[in-house]
């Protein structure tokens, strides 16, 4: 079993991790990365009837919609200059460069982790078109450790699974409790104009998702066009394109040294890090928290 992350955890790590996140509205946010000013601003944020939200839970294949996006406005011809995936699609709640979200050209892309109450009110007009992507929460969860143990302040405090793990099922974690960021974004889904993938889906079949956000986003690209798009989008093409792959970003904030933001790109992961017990205990809280949701989950990359 894990230790409860507020008893018996070392207490160098929990003051670290404590710091690492803040609280507000009901959700958690990176400390020193948006303010509650910044997030209180945003929910009257203009929002034009081009404008793309891509919307995650943290770890969710937000990097990777990030770059399919940008490719198919490129193959499109949409007016989209040349530049980092972060800018082309910035996130709107951690807007580190001040980027001026009203002076982007037509269509914007945007990338958000809020959850479904701390969106723009004007995307339930409904303006905008929003992609929500999920993933099944044990992979989600493996994927968030991993990447959690980049930001120096918690690799040097030598962040734990089992406290990880905790913290992730309390909801302690920037994005808040994975269960309530799913439920609410598909419970109110009639309130904006909205499609729901899967990352595993995304994984089996890139073309047919790619095809789909076409298809949603009411773009025609030719067969040539969609192919460079999947081609360009692989897992592997990404660890090598800098405009995607986050290398850019500075040591101080996000040690990669061993081992970069764009890790293994699989399904069934999981499988090597949690055990039976901590299994059985998402497959409890799923049950509880979505079990009347008629969605999907895969846990392994050789299910049907």
């Amino acid at each position: 079993m894990s230790k409860g992350f507020d008893k018996e955890m070392d207490q160098e790590l929990q003051a670290a991790y404590d710091a690492f996140l803040f609280k507000y509205e009901g959700t958690y946010f990176q400390t020193g990365y948006t303010t509650a000013q910044v997030l209180d601003s945003l929910k009257d944020m203009t929002i034009r009837d081009s404008d793309v939200f891509l919307v995650t839970f943290p770890k969710s294949g937000t990097v990777w919609l990030q770059q399919i996006l940008c490719l198919i406005f490129s193959e499109a011809h949409i007016n989209m200059a040349e530049d980092i995936n972060s800018r082309r699609s910035p996130w709107i709640e951690y807007n580190l460069e001040n980027l001026d979200f009203n002076n982007r050209p037509s269509p914007r892309l945007f990338s958000t982790h809020l959850p479904y109450y701390m969106i723009p009110e004007e995307l339930r007009t409904p303006k905008g078109k929003i992609i929500y992507v999920y993933r099944n929460p044990k992979d989600n969860m493996v994927s968030f450790y991993h990447f959690c143990k980049l930001f120096p302040s918690l690799k040097k405090a030598n962040i734990t699974w089992d406290a990880f793990f905790d913290w992730y099922m309390a909801g302690k974690v920037y994005g808040g409790l994975y269960f309530d960021h799913l439920r609410g974004w598909y419970t109110h889904k009639e309130d904006f104009n909205c499609i729901f993938l899967t990352y595993e889906d995304m994984i089996k079949d890139l073309k047919s998702a790619v095809l789909k956000i076409c298809e949603f986003l009411e773009i025609k690209l030719d067969d040539e066009g969609v192919d460079r798009v999947v081609e360009k989008s692989t897992f592997q093409n990404m660890k090598k394109d800098p405009l995607a792959n986050y290398e850019f970003v500075k040591k101080q904030f996000l040690d990669q040294q061993e081992g970069g933001l764009l890790r293994k790109g699989t399904i069934g992961d999981w499988k090597n890090l949690l055990t039976v017990a901590q299994s059985e205990k998402v497959d409890k809280v799923l049950q509880e928290k979505l079990g009347d949701l008629p969605l999907k989950f895969t846990w392994d990359v050789n299910e049907e």
